[in-house]
């Protein structure tokens, strides 16, 4: 078979644009996948936010007008190549020049544009992709359309033969908007307005969109896409997803190896390795240093860099805050979210001085520091899709403590009391007393020098690299275009 041609539209994609993980699986996959030998390219909007280092080493393409219903909008097209990978940006400044990227009250237009753009722009670049890969809610669209007003509707069979898939990050979020949409801005016939179809409880929903009309569906974890068939997990959407069940892939996200690196990351205090850990003690000096944490190397060290919302299981934390500075540990928190956590934090952080540090924000160098500075990472999530900073932590030699849930399940192995085996600890029950027993049973092991050095070197020598996962999508691919022709 010839090689992949691929068209990967996501609404973020690191390092250019970023809110959160997804941001980061959109810069890594497209590079995996094109080690591979896929023909990729990458298409984001062109927002205000990105960096000047890369804005001014964009070439324009050119320009199209993208019709939305009665009047049409500018759309210029710029590239840049990146690492081996060409990216598209995709400009129009009434949408995407903004003050951040989501949440300014007409994000059914600006994404219902973004959308339409994904497609109309591939003759003027002159791409014609076998498989149009959507990400999440802000590009759901994009297979209803294909299906309403291109694939057969064009001339020259030009999108003919090409074929959606669509994965679900969080299926939390899903861009529902006034049904009066499907006149006013977007333009698609309301045969498509229907319980099985983009219809969600008399509004326009944009992510089931992508459910309903995708050839395949994919999320990042195994466990996450059983999870989805079920009421509490499934968002209102679960009856559709049953429906799809056997178009519904699970693969695990993967990390960039190249760029989290602990012993190239210029990111961190020290360089380290698997082999040679020494640096890893001196990480976590700096850091107890840089943070105001009384510098004790046998005071284990509790990260977090997390959004501060419900789903990544803060009420559990709060339920057990001081029950867990009863144990010897340090804490250090780092990230932004709902109030009454940031200030649960700051609380903490005063009340346990030297003991707590609370860095309300966000800093990437921060990030990394605490990754590779900590002796165990805390994900007690209600749900969580894959999750990447378990996966981020295990790299640097940071044990997780995890609830057992979606790809957290998937991806850490319970540490075996008697035999040494596994990868971190978990819990099984949303409750704050087993995750605060997790955390009590990594400490003990952490009194065990030799027992805590070997599950230190368990972590680090696991794969999460894009390259297995990257090689399950290209497989998937080759399915769907033997099994509806290319």
């Amino acid at each position: 078979m010839k090689n992949i041609r691929i068209w990967f539209a996501s609404s973020e994609v690191a390092p250019f644009a970023k809110t959160g993980g997804l941001a980061d699986v959109a810069g890594s996959l497209p590079k995996a996948l094109k080690k591979l030998g896929a023909d990729v390219r990458v298409v984001l909007p062109k927002y205000g936010q990105i960096p000047s280092e890369y804005v001014e080493r964009m070439t324009f393409m050119g320009y199209t007008m993208v019709d939305l219903t009665w009047r049409k909008q500018y759309c210029g097209v710029f590239s840049l190549e990146h690492e081996g990978v060409t990216y598209y940006f995709l400009d129009n400044e009434y949408y995407f020049f903004r003050d951040w990227y989501y949440g300014m009250g007409d994000d059914g237009e600006r994404f219902a544009f973004f959308s339409k753009a994904i497609l109309e722009v591939l003759p003027l670049i002159g791409f014609k992709p076998d498989i149009i890969h959507l990400n999440d809610w802000q590009t759901g669209l994009v297979s209803v359309l294909l299906d309403a007003h291109y694939r057969d509707y064009r001339e020259n069979g030009f999108y003919k033969n090409m074929h959606t898939v669509f994965t679900i990050h969080n299926l939390k979020y899903q861009g529902v908007f006034p049904k009066q949409m499907m006149d006013e801005v977007i333009g698609l016939d309301w045969k498509y307005f229907h319980p099985d179809g983009v219809e969600f409880y008399d509004h326009i929903n944009y992510l089931k969109a992508g459910l309903a009309y995708s050839a395949v569906l994919t999320t990042v974890s195994k466990t996450y896409a059983e999870e989805i068939k079920y009421d509490f997990f499934g968002e209102n959407l679960q009856g559709l997803i049953r429906k799809r069940a056997s178009d519904l892939y699970g693969i695990v996200n993967g990390i960039d190896y190249e760029r989290n690196n602990p012993e190239t990351d210029g990111r961190l205090y020290r360089t380290y390795s698997v082999n040679n850990p020494e640096g890893k003690y001196e990480n976590k000096r700096r850091l107890q240093e840089d943070l105001g944490l009384d510098v004790k190397a046998d005071t284990p060290v509790i990260g977090i860099i997390s959004r501060l919302i419900d789903q990544k299981g803060f009420d559990l934390i709060a339920c057990m805050m001081p029950e867990l500075m009863e144990m010897d540990l340090q804490l250090v928190v780092l990230g932004t979210g709902d109030r009454r956590y940031e200030d649960l934090f700051r609380w903490a952080q005063s009340q346990y001085p030297r003991r707590v540090s609370a860095n309300i924000c966000y800093d990437s160098v921060l990030a990394q520091r605490i990754y590779a500075g900590s002796d165990m990472f805390l994900m007690p999530s209600l749900y969580e899709p894959c999750g990447l900073s378990q996966l981020f932590s295990m790299r640097y030699g940071t044990v997780p403590i995890v609830r057992e849930t979606g790809g957290l399940k998937d991806t850490v192995v319970p540490y075996n009391m008697y035999t040494g085996e596994g990868t971190g600890f978990t819990f099984a029950n949303y409750n704050a007393h087993e995750m605060k027993d997790a955390v009590a049973r990594a400490i003990q092991v952490y009194r065990d020098k030799e027992k805590w050095s070997k599950l230190v070197k368990a972590c680090m020598s696991q794969d999460f690299s894009w390259d297995h996962s990257a090689r399950e999508y290209l497989q998937l691919y080759k399915t769907i275009l033997e099994r509806y022709g290319n």
